[in-house]
């Protein structure tokens, strides 16, 4: 992903709502296997990494995209955003980019 793409997913991103909370128990199989059905679905989510939950919010968000299989967008603070196109009718088209 270039940063043309990227800087596009983030401008849609910063108009959604964070659609999960990441709290005390951190990553659970349960919670990362409904991430992975929201982004077949969406393509796009925020997460929310809550105070009492101990762990990174970067490293939150890189074994989220190694069991996603998704491209971290971005972490600004305590948020998360990540992004995979869904294999079945994908819904947003990414800038092309410049390079051949």
């Amino acid at each position: 992903m270039n940063s043309k793409q990227r800087a596009y997913l983030k401008g849609l991103a910063n108009s959604i709502q964070p659609i999960f909370q990441v709290g005390k128990v951190s990553l659970t199989p349960e919670m990362t296997k409904a991430m992975d059905e929201a982004l077949e679905k969406r393509e796009l989510i925020k997460i929310s990494v809550l105070k009492n939950c101990l762990d990174d919010p970067n490293s939150i968000a890189d074994v989220l995209g190694e069991r996603t299989h998704a491209e971290v967008v971005q972490v600004i603070g305590k948020k998360i955003v990540l992004y995979r196109p869904a294999k079945k009718d994908p819904k947003i088209t990414l800038p092309k980019s410049n390079t051949q």
